[in-house]
């Protein structure tokens, strides 16, 4: 897989930095040359001082090659113009950054392929964590029709039993167990002990329910 991320700053550097460390090939354009100097020294990648909202520099960093562009500058409008320009390359998929959750409408209407908004997302992780604080590392699938989080099974009125007893229930199911620091899949007559760390995945709006079943 190749990608181009557009902006060297927090978001940009973490994601290049995820994205090699899974095998992906990576060029990150960054228009500061101070800030793309000191990304270049310590990123196993390519790094391009540059506007991505130039053709000649995205054609420069093999944009025609790239399965990924994503931009992910502090600014909309230069990562809207960019991911524009994009589109006329065939790029399998455009990702863009919005800051404001505003103008997040325009960028749907373009045809940009996802929009993402950390301050969106920052927002209902904290709504998610002031809901239900005794859940740990909560993640959001299917647009929001689902998520999944981290428990401790703490109630006697489960501790016993055997997992296909307890789960699928009809709004959960859980998807894992660690013992030893290690990651199984819960066989159905494995039987469930106090102080057993699940992840479950949960329908949307069922959160409290599922706690309130397995923490006491």
């Amino acid at each position: 897989m190749y990608a181009i991320i557009m902006g060297g700053g927090r978001v940009g550097l973490a994601l290049a930095n995820l994205l090699i460390d899974s095998g992906a090939d990576i060029t990150l354009i960054e228009s500061d040359e101070s800030l793309c100097n000191e990304i270049a020294g310590e990123l196993d990648a390519l790094v391009i001082h540059g506007n991505g909202t130039s053709s000649k520099l995205l054609e420069s960093s093999n944009i025609e090659d790239a399965d990924f562009f994503i931009a992910t500058t502090g600014n909309d409008e230069a990562n809207l113009l960019s991911c524009i320009l994009v589109r006329k390359y065939d790029v399998e998929t455009i990702v863009a950054r919005v800051s404001n959750p505003d103008h997040e409408e325009a960028f749907k209407e373009v045809g940009i392929d996802k929009v993402i908004s950390p301050e969106i997302s920052a927002a209902r992780d904290l709504a998610q964590f002031v809901m239900n604080p005794r859940a740990s590392k909560i993640t959001t699938l299917g647009e929001g029709s689902a998520e999944v989080m981290e428990m401790t099974i703490t109630n006697d009125k489960v501790i016993g039993k055997r997992y296909k007893d307890v789960s699928p229930g009809e709004n959960f199911i859980i998807i894992a167990t660690y013992q030893n620091g290690k990651l199984l899949i819960p066989q159905a007559d494995n039987i469930i002990s106090r102080g057993d760390k699940v992840s479950i995945l949960v329908k949307r709006g069922n959160l409290d329910d599922v706690s309130k079943l397995l923490e006491k």
